[in-house]
């Protein structure tokens, strides 16, 4: 692909997934403009490797689409693994977003913006049926899903669709994302059910939530 063939792709990515370029720029560790001169005045002339790497990975799509040569072999970024004595290769860049999943009264959503991305084994992801392209990360806040997910957590989503069943999942219902436990009751309803007994359950009907992704892992500080 010639470079006006790449700006293209990448602008037309960008509006398919709605994320700004100024989000993409960051994401990429780049100024807010940088994508924008790229796309609009050509400068940079090409994409960096590691640029092309964690964009092309973020819309799952192969590297090549953003100009890198076919058979020059996959850019390699090095980790030590303090447990094999050797370093790992390769990790999955997944995209963190500036969304808050209230685990309390709830938060409006504003946007889904593009702040950073967290890095994962992808053969750890492979080993959970994850794909990479699937998923992101947001923080958890408030208190009503203590002790297992507590304010200031980080989670991953995977918004891969499956049979919906009982878990935590993020929702969104009313303009307002929350991350809750789903229980299915009677026909067509459901309840969302926080861990701190202080919280009542909330009963819905399934038409009224759309149900974003199932938590899949947790990190925060001990």
């Amino acid at each position: 692909m010639d470079n006006a063939e790449i700006r293209r792709r990448l602008l037309e990515l960008a509006e398919e997934r709605s994320v700004s370029l100024s989000s993409l720029s960051r994401m990429i560790g780049k100024n807010t403009t940088y994508l924008q001169q790229f796309i609009r005045k050509g400068s940079p002339r090409k994409l960096e490797e590691g640029d092309r790497g964690m964009l092309a990975r973020f819309f799952g799509i192969d590297e090549s689409e953003f100009g890198k040569i076919s058979g020059s072999g996959r850019s390699k970024e090095k980790s030590y693994d303090l447990g094999r004595n050797s370093y790992a290769e390769d990790w999955v860049d997944v995209p963190r977003l500036a969304v808050g999943a209230s685990a309390g009264p709830g938060a409006l959503l504003d946007g889904e913006e593009v702040f950073g991305t967290i890095r994962f084994s992808p053969r750890w992801l492979r080993s959970m049926g994850l794909r990479p392209e699937m998923l992101s990360a947001i923080v958890v806040s408030g208190d009503s899903m203590e002790p297992v997910l507590r304010d200031g957590d980080e989670i991953l989503v995977d918004r891969d669709w499956r049979p919906l069943r009982d878990g935590i999942h993020v929702v969104r219902l009313d303009d307002t994302v929350l991350v809750k436990r789903l229980e299915s009751g009677r026909a067509g309803r459901l309840a969302l059910l926080s861990d701190n007994p202080a919280y009542r359950p909330i009963e819905c009907a399934l038409e009224e939530i759309e149900v974003i992704g199932r938590v899949v892992w947790k990190g925060g500080r001990i």
